[in-house]
């Protein structure tokens, strides 16, 4: 089924949208918009999609090596856990700013369309420094309906974000997938339920991640990360020279011929130099 939405206007291509404030009016959104910028993160510096390229060319667990390099926050922390997991492991990795939305579905919205949201939520992937990645908190427990489907995702896309991550469930699975729109979920729930945004842009805790509006993230196969926002430049410059240090170790393993412990000593002993001499070049020390 078609839902009947009301677009807002765009110029200049894909996921971008026309200024127009009268519209944001018109659509009762200029409260809605004021609170937005009041509250989400600014980045420290630009981003640029140079950076988020080279960003995804790297694994998730390569991004999380990196990052420990910095000595930023503690190992156990900035992931999210088994709860979420990747939709469509073949699609390559996800990077993005995420946009934070809470839903329900156990009961009828106390007034309005349930989809009536969702013109506000097009509007703040304006208001982020790059491609927008839909975060969806799902309040209710267990779950009980699907936060998406194809038009959703088809919706969001055709918008400029590029992927939705939920502790939720989601539905139309084939028909997401052949859209290359990468997905993380908790479930896979066959009905909609009673499905409606509570609010957006409020930070949301999503597989034991807490996740803020503009927060830089990185998902694949793998699970999903945030990068914090003054290493980003630095985790994408050094990420071919920590996976080049892990080919010391993987050439030796991975060769065909007899193995010595000595050898695994003397390359290991090679490897943890050369990430001593990373986490140098990137110390806040």
């Amino acid at each position: 089924m078609r839902l009947p939405f009301l677009w807002l206007s765009r110029e200049g291509g894909r996921g971008r949208f026309k200024s127009n404030r009268q519209l944001h009016k018109n659509l009762g959104l200029d409260n809605w918009i004021h609170y937005t910028h009041a509250t989400r993160k600014e980045p420290t510096m630009t981003i640029s999609q140079e950076t988020l390229d080279r960003l995804a060319e790297f694994d998730t667990p390569t991004i999380c090596n990196v990052i420990e390099l910095f000595d930023v926050r503690p190992r156990n922390q900035g992931y999210m856990d088994h709860r979420v997991q990747c939709g469509f492991p073949e699609l390559a990795p996800m990077v993005g700013f995420a946009t934070t939305a809470c839903f329900r579905a156990d009961a009828p919205p106390a007034g309005g369309d349930a989809y009536g949201s969702i013109q506000a939520q097009l509007a703040s992937f304006e208001q982020l420094p790059g491609p927008a990645i839909v975060v969806f908190q799902d309040q209710d427990d267990p779950p009980v309906a699907a936060v998406f489907g194809e038009v959703m995702c088809s919706t969001y896309q055709a918008y400029g974000s590029v992927g939705l991550v939920t502790n939720g469930g989601g539905r139309d699975l084939d028909q997401v997938r052949a859209l290359s729109y990468p997905v993380f979920t908790g479930s896979t729930i066959c009905s909609h339920g009673y499905c409606h945004m509570l609010h957006l842009g409020l930070p949301v805790r999503v597989g034991g991640l807490m996740v803020n509006q503009g927060d830089l993230l990185h998902g694949d196969a793998n699970g999903v990360t945030n990068i914090p926002l003054d290493i980003v430049q630095e985790v994408a410059d050094i990420s071919s020279d920590f996976i080049a240090a892990e080919e010391i170790m993987l050439d030796y393993v991975k060769a065909s011929g007899d193995k010595t412990i000595a050898e695994f000593d003397a390359r290991r002993t090679e490897f943890m130099e050369v990430v001593g001499k990373l986490k140098e070049r990137v110390s806040r020390g």
